[in-house]
């Protein structure tokens, strides 16, 4: 067929599949209250796990999307009530089904935090202005509708794509994809082709400019210092162990002089080294603590190992217990090596571009994060995934929202990815 003809009849179909969607913004406003009404909480945060939304998401794909299949792959989690951590998996038939577009979104949410904080119930989603509120509105639920709609577009304009396009909502995103994508990618990876294109829609930014190629090595340091408890008034008879826990806070900043390289992929395009969480040690003003424990977050670079990171960080606790007598033992709740990162001039970053090129009309630009997202478990298995989406960042914040219109832009965006030609 001739390619002029062919190009203005994907320009039609654009056309027809935009007019579509922007009919669907009502359907997609009820959406996500309805999802925002069934809180999808892990057990570490009190909740009973992502099965009543599972289960309502399967009937409303089922109805709206004619999907008859959807996989189910349920990772076994005896904490919460169903016994499992849902995770679903179901395709929309392309022209060439050896190849697939991959959108997976996460159905689990974080904890509303402090409900005084919210200006009305996180789980009854509210609209203000152009604006829609609610725990998990943006994090991750309007990706996963804007996903959902662009295929009920193309299904209601009898659209079939030149791939097939796979859509995956899994669990346990939140806290550490155990029972998410870890264990799907464990049960079911062959799915996952290396020729294939996928979408983690997890960051983004408020323009829909930026799509991230690459996450830096994340290491979670506890330090728990040891001295000797006894009264303010006498200090020659005890060991502060929170003045020993203040200065080794102090002389940690001496990583960032240490690992000072930069990259300007990255945003910020430094490793970062920040002390964050700190425990109670005495109730009161008068005692020196014999016990101290703070964290430190670490997001480094590619260019170093966390080995080199966690010798360096040892060599400064080595320091302090000999300065001030005390002892400090290490753990490290989180030691993640950065994932290879996505070549930015890989199929689906390119694709993915143009679609938000022709939809949006911005240019692209890859980034690096220090924000860990799931699309490491992708690229530790050699598979190239990009992360995008339009948003302002507002996860896991109080009085979460989304730009509605966005939502509807980014269905768009999935869209055009859908019928771009081969």
């Amino acid at each position: 067929m001739n390619s002029s003809i062919v190009k203005e009849e994907e320009k039609m179909d654009k056309q027809s599949l935009f007019e579509k969607i922007n009919s669907y913004k009502d359907e997609m406003i009820d959406l996500q209250k309805r999802i925002t009404s069934i809180p999808a909480l892990g057990p570490e945060s009190g909740g009973e796990g992502e099965y009543k939304r599972a289960e309502f998401l399967k009937k409303w794909i089922k109805e709206n999307l004619g999907i008859k299949e959807i996989m189910e792959i349920n990772a076994p989690d005896d904490r919460v009530p169903s016994k499992v951590r849902p995770n679903l998996i179901f395709f929309y038939p392309g022209k060439n089904n050896d190849k697939t577009i991959w959108i997976m979104t996460h159905m689990d949410i974080v904890p509303a935090g402090d409900l005084s904080q919210w200006k009305n119930n996180p789980f009854q989603a509210w609209i203000e202005g152009d604006k829609l509120y609610g725990r998990g509105v943006e994090d991750n639920q309007q990706e996963m509708v804007a996903s959902l709609f662009a295929l009920k577009a193309l299904k209601e304009e009898n659209i079939v794509p030149d791939y097939r396009i796979g859509i995956v909502l899994v669990a346990d995103e939140e806290t550490g994809s155990e029972y998410g994508i870890s264990y799907v990618l464990d049960k079911e990876g062959d799915m996952f082709k290396k020729d294939d294109l996928i979408i983690v829609p997890d960051a983004g930014s408020p323009d829909g400019s930026l799509i991230e190629v690459a996450e830096k090595s994340i290491l979670w340091c506890k330090f728990h210092i040891h001295g000797k408890q006894t009264h303010a008034s006498t200090p020659e008879l005890g060991i502060n162990a929170h003045r020993a826990a203040a200065h080794l806070a102090v002389k940690l900043d001496n990583l960032h002089k240490v690992f000072d390289k930069s990259d300007s992929v990255f945003d910020p395009p430094i490793s970062t080294f920040e002390p964050t969480k700190k425990e109670k040690n005495v109730p009161n003003i008068n005692t020196i603590p014999a016990e101290d424990i703070f964290y430190l977050d670490a997001r480094v670079l590619p260019d170093y190992s966390l080995k080199e990171v966690k010798k360096e960080i040892e060599k400064y606790c080595s320091e302090i217990e000999k300065e001030f007598k005390v002892k400090i033992d290490i753990d490290y709740p989180q030691y993640a090596e950065a994932a290879p990162p996505t070549p930015t001039d890989s199929e689906v970053v390119v694709k993915l571009g143009k679609a938000i090129r022709e939809t949006l009309g911005i240019k692209t630009k890859a980034i690096g994060i220090g924000g860990g997202t799931v699309a490491a478990e992708f690229r530790r298995k050699n598979l190239n995934v990009a992360v995008w989406a339009t948003q302002d960042e507002l996860a896991h914040e109080p009085n979460e929202y989304i730009v509605i219109e966005n939502m509807v832009k980014d269905a768009k965006v999935y869209a055009t990815l859908f019928i771009q030609e081969s």
